[in-house]
């Protein structure tokens, strides 16, 4: 028997509004929309398995988490104490000594943040995950397990992260190699100058790996300034003479944000040039990246929550709209349409980075939906409401923050 709390099978999400427009119906068939009709009113309503009933809620696309790390939080265990000293390093090496005693990385704890990714409306994720000489590649087996108990629910892509560094642990580039040669769909770096001290040697053997598996490169960079921008050039040069355009993405880029106007104009519409794209987690604290300025030059723009309630930090929700909000305060977005581009970042303009087409409330689309109550797509990314109705794959995996996956 069917349980009364088992993910329903959508065939036909009627009376929504996408994007905060007129009232249409959404037909699916396995798991993508495959038609979308004006809502009638006056026509009896349909009814029988698979007809989902949108109540005239605003609809959006699935949110898609563009920097996570779900491999490594105590979400749902006992509160751990923020400790350690407050820098890259000293954060590495705080994860490093206490990690073992949280069962960092385990499957149920994973599972549970992925569960409040869901909660949320996230159906679609880019992971890093990390990849070390004490781990090797368990962590990864870790949350591939995690996804598959979800049965489909949340879409990802794996980074192999070296959080602990790359050339200064000799056998880790050998390790993030066979991590590709297992499927993980991207390659990453760390802070390339100030943790491996050797910017060059660095990039060198991401993007060997990356040309011989055909992989991205995906690089946290925390390094601001001069040191920052010069080894967001040193990745533009690397990408263009690699042909790698559009494979390369630069995380958190703090140096993006702060470096002179005159410098940062020339840095983006290199980067553009390029087809790198970047990600961020909107920090509290970091000049802001330039996003109107970024989306101009051609360069995408991706949001991710970061970790979540781990050892870097005892913050994160897993609300990508909540920190969709974050985002556009920090921008100082205030026009509606500036508002709408906040939400699009967030969710269809993020399809590249979880290695999609499209990623909309579209025919051809995957059937992902987040259903909200809210007038309007500026009033949905300023209060971030409840979400009512999540939708995966074509079947209902989450209803008024009950998941049901």
């Amino acid at each position: 028997m069917t349980s009364p709390n088992a993910p329903e099978t959508v065939t036909v999400l009627r009376e929504v509004r996408p994007w905060g427009g007129e009232r249409v119906d959404l037909h699916v068939a396995d798991g993508r929309i495959v038609a979308v009709t004006p809502h009638d009113a006056a026509a009896p309503a349909p009814s029988g398995p698979g007809v989902v009933d949108g109540r005239g809620l605003l609809a959006l696309p699935g949110l898609v988490n563009a920097h996570a790390h779900v491999d490594k939080s105590w979400w749902g265990r006992p509160w751990v104490s923020y400790g350690g000293e407050a820098t890259t390093q000293g954060r590495i090496a705080h994860e490093r000594a206490h990690r073992d005693e949280l069962g960092i990385p385990g499957v149920d704890v994973t599972l549970a943040v992925l569960r409040e990714f869901v909660r949320h409306g996230t159906t679609a994720i880019r992971t890093h995950v990390d990849v070390d000489l004490g781990l090797g590649l368990r962590g990864i087996e870790v949350v591939r397990e995690a996804l598959a108990a979800l049965g489909g629910a949340v879409h990802a892509e794996i980074v192999a992260f070296p959080q602990d560094g790359v050339l200064r642990r000799p056998g880790v580039l050998d390790l993030l190699d066979a991590a590709a040669a297992a499927g993980a769909e991207h390659v990453g770096g760390l802070d390339p100058a100030s943790i491996d001290r050797d910017p060059v040697g660095q990039l060198d053997g991401l993007f060997a790996i990356a040309e011989r598996r055909g992989v991205g490169i995906d690089v946290h960079l925390h390094d601001g300034g001069d040191l920052g921008a010069f080894q967001v050039e040193l990745m533009i040069d690397r990408t263009l003479r690699a042909g790698l355009q559009g494979k390369v993405n630069v995380a958190h880029g703090f140096a993006v944000g702060d470096v002179p106007s005159s410098r940062q104009a020339d840095l983006v519409a290199a980067m553009g040039e390029a087809g790198i794209t970047m990600t961020t987690v909107a920090p509290i604290g970091a000049a802001p990246l330039p996003v109107h300025a970024l989306r101009a030059a051609g360069v995408a723009v991706g949001l991710g929550t970061d970790g979540i309630r781990d050892l870097w930090s005892p913050y994160g929700t897993g609300d990508l709209l909540a920190l969709t909000t974050q985002l556009a305060r920090l921008s100082r977005f205030r026009h509606d349409e500036e508002l709408v581009t906040a939400a699009r970042i967030a969710s269809s303009d993020a399809a590249r980075f979880v290695g999609r087409d499209v990623h909309d409330l579209v025919v051809g689309a995957p059937a992902d939906v987040v259903l909200v109550d809210a007038e309007n797509v500026p009033d949905a990314v300023v209060r971030a409401p409840r979400r009512a109705l999540v939708v995966a794959g074509g079947r209902v995996v989450a209803r008024d923050g009950d998941v049901l996956v």
